[in-house]
């Protein structure tokens, strides 16, 4: 059945919804620079998001939900790191003239400054080809799922309210959460809504 929704996730109504949006950028300072794709693809009104989930044998952040990326390597612009990161952890590559925009910075407990891209993927999402030694799993999100309303929670160790996802079986938490969060609030719903003051639990600090 199709979605009255299926119709925002095309080109020309995320590049219309993404232009008016100003990002927020954070100064890198101390911290690690990465970038993270939102990709965009599939068949004509049925669009999907990538979604991967990290392998439990990783070091950092085992057995978590992740957007293709990663940290950004010396000399590499963001978006350089972030397309690179795209076509390593999942096969697809895209260029400069793919990004359709950009959503603001977020600080991780772990030191890192994400700034995540939307990138125009289009009808060569079944061109997929996971890398196993990043990526355990890949899921494509249909916009009824990414249109559902997060979950904020509330921890002795912080102020912030700690951003729940749902996704399926389970709640994706920040950063991954938080930026699919405000994907939904900019792409889906025209709300200039700010994400930097969610946190992330406990288990996400390291």
């Amino acid at each position: 059945m199709k979605d009255d929704r299926d119709g925002l996730l095309e080109r020309e109504s995320i590049a219309a919804a993404l232009t008016p949006f100003v990002p927020r950028e954070i100064d890198v300072g101390d911290r690690r620079a990465a970038a993270v794709a939102i990709a965009i693809g599939g068949r004509p009104r049925n669009r999907r998001m990538l979604l991967t989930k990290r392998p439990s044998r990783l070091r950092a952040h085992p057995g978590q939900f992740a957007l293709p990326g990663g940290a950004i390597d010396p000399g590499e612009s963001a978006v350089q790191g972030c397309l690179r990161e795209l076509a390593e952890e999942v096969g697809l590559v895209a260029s400069q003239s793919d990004v359709l925009g950009r959503l603001d910075d977020y600080v991780t407990r772990s030191g890192y400054v994400i700034t995540p891209f939307v990138i125009w993927i289009g009808d060569r999402l079944d061109l997929v080809d996971v890398n196993r030694a990043e990526v355990a799993a890949v899921y494509e999100v249909d916009v009824a799922e990414i249109d559902t309303d997060p979950r904020f929670v509330s921890i002795e160790q912080s102020s912030r309210p700690v951003v729940q996802w749902p996704f399926r079986d389970s709640l994706v938490h920040a950063p991954t959460g938080a930026i699919v969060h405000q994907f939904r609030e900019v792409v889906l719903h025209r709300r200039h809504t700010r994400v930097a003051d969610f946190e992330q639990p406990v288990f996400a600090w390291r």
